[in-house]
Formats: C-alpha cells, sequence, structure tokens
C-alpha cells in the first residue's frame, strides 16, 4: 500500500473523520418527530437584511446586531458595527416576524446590508453571509440577491464554507425573471411564492430553480413602527422555511444541511405517503 494519500482525502484515513450524526428513524417522519417541541430553542437565525426592529410585538429581541459597512482603512475593506440598530426600511422586520412565528424561542441576529431603499451592494451581501459562516450561526435567512455577476464566485465559495459549517442558507428568488445570486444556486435553500397563507404548509419542487415554495402573497406581516401590512413577495415565502428549518435544527443539533432538506422533503404537503 501506497504512503501517498492524494489531496483532501486524509480526513478518510486514520480516526479524525467522526461520524454521522443519527437520526435514528423509526419508521416514517413526522412532525412531530422532526420538530421536536417546535421552539427552535437554541438555534441562531441571521436574518441578512435591511435591519430588524428590536422588540417589535411580533419579532420581540433581537440577540445581537451587526451593520456591514465598507472600510477601506480596515481589513478586507470592511467593517463590523456591533451594537443595537434599526430597520431603515421594514423588510427585516417582516422577515425576523415570519420567523419567530414559527420558531418562537429563536435567537434573533440582524445582519443589516441593506439601506432605506432597500438597496446594497454584492460587497455587503457577500460580507454578512461570511460573518454568518464564521459566528456559528445555524440558519441565514436571505430575503435578498444580487445581479452582479463578478461576485457569483465569491457566493459559489461561500455556499461551499456554509456547508460544512453546518449552516443552512435560506434564499429567496427574485421576484422578476432575471439573475438572482445565489438564490439561484444549488447551495442554498432556494424559495418562491406557494398559494394560500398557511404558513405550516410547504411544498417542494425538484425541478428548481425554486426548491421550496411557502406562503407569501396577500399575507400579513410585521414591519417597522411596531405594526404590520399586508404584501406579496418571494421575500415573505423565504422566511417560512427559514422557520420550519430552524425548527428542525432545534430538534436535532448537529443535523447536515443534507439531512435537514430530507426532514424538510419528507414533511412537503407533496411528499409521497
Amino acid at each position: 500500500m501506497t504512503d501517498f494519500l492524494p489531496a483532501w482525502s486524509e480526513p478518510f484515513h486514520g480516526d479524525q473523520l467522526g461520524s454521522v450524526p443519527a437520526l435514528d428513524f423509526r419508521g416514517r417522519i413526522t412532525r412531530k418527530w422532526a420538530f421536536g417541541d417546535g421552539s427552535g430553542a437554541g438555534v441562531k437565525v441571521a436574518i441578512i437584511d435591511s435591519g430588524v426592529e428590536d422588540g417589535h410585538p411580533l419579532v420581540g429581541r433581537v440577540d445581537r446586531a451587526i451593520v456591514v459597512e465598507r472600510d477601506e482603512s480596515a481589513d478586507d475593506g470592511v467593517r463590523f458595527v456591533d451594537e443595537p440598530h434599526d430597520d431603515l426600511y421594514g423588510h427585516g422586520t417582516a422577515c425576523a416576524g415570519i420567523i419567530r412565528s414559527l420558531a418562537p424561542q429563536v435567537e434573533i441576529i440582524s445582519i443589516r446590508v441593506l439601506s432605506s431603499n432597500l438597496k446594497g451592494s454584492a460587497f455587503a451581501f457577500a460580507h454578512g453571509l461570511d460573518w454568518c459562516i464564521h459566528n456559528g450561526v445555524h440558519v441565514a435567512n436571505l430575503s435578498l440577491s444580487t445581479t452582479n455577476e463578478d461576485y457569483a464566485e465569491t457566493f459559489w465559495e461561500l455556499l461551499d464554507k456554509a456547508a460544512y459549517r453546518r449552516l443552512l442558507p435560506v434564499a429567496a428568488l427574485n421576484n422578476e425573471r432575471k439573475r438572482s445570486i445565489p438564490s439561484e444556486f444549488a447551495g442554498v435553500i432556494s424559495v418562491a411564492c406557494a398559494a394560500g397563507r398557511d404558513r405550516e404548509k410547504f411544498w417542494f419542487n425538484p425541478n428548481g430553480p425554486a426548491e421550496w415554495g411557502a406562503a407569501g402573497i396577500d399575507v400579513d406581516i410585521p414591519w417597522s413602527g411596531g405594526g404590520t401590512i399586508n404584501a406579496s413577495g418571494n421575500s415573505f415565502a423565504a422566511p417560512v422555511i427559514a422557520g420550519h428549518l430552524a425548527r428542525i435544527v432545534g430538534a436535532h443539533p448537529g443535523i447536515t444541511p443534507w439531512q435537514a432538506r430530507t426532514l424538510l422533503a419528507a414533511l412537503a404537503e407533496n411528499a409521497a405517503r
């Protein structure tokens, strides 16, 4: 036997590999088994968006708030401002409230990368996702995307890193038929609007690019200022899936992304019974 090991094969030799987290299937996957108590307790969920309003009646506490800013004098040209902040638009608060309605005990982390006109740079977006990868976030809600082709490779690399850190990135497809980076990539859990307003229901689409469908048409959502509005958009379907994934991670700590997707698919409305 040769002493030579091809690059990247080292973990499969010796005793450093570890074990696959046990799911202990005992028959059909049920919502009760997959979601546990459904609280999402202990799960860190990041909202990469316009900010999240701390103390909103339908959101509650924001456990941590980070603003991503360009700073040419800083390492990598970026600065992370770790202090409470406002929601500059209302969009992030909406996403956080939807997630909280499904998994009420998650830890909400607001990663603000969008401004008061709901615009932002691919640079800030990418660094916001990178922050999540390196700070123990379990689920990241990305109800935004970029059409900037120059950042396609950057997001591919970030999604690979996310998978190995067991971060579940949930991304809304653009509401228009145009490039939607990274939402259209296989490395994210991509979402678009499905029929109905019941957030307990969701559907799996094996043909993509929107892998999952959930309520997002004419839905009542939290908004900045402590109130609510009625709105439509893929942005509000993505946090539905993020909320369900938070339930799964809360019930099965250490679960891998592919295992979480397997459970989600087994619970979809169109799953084989």
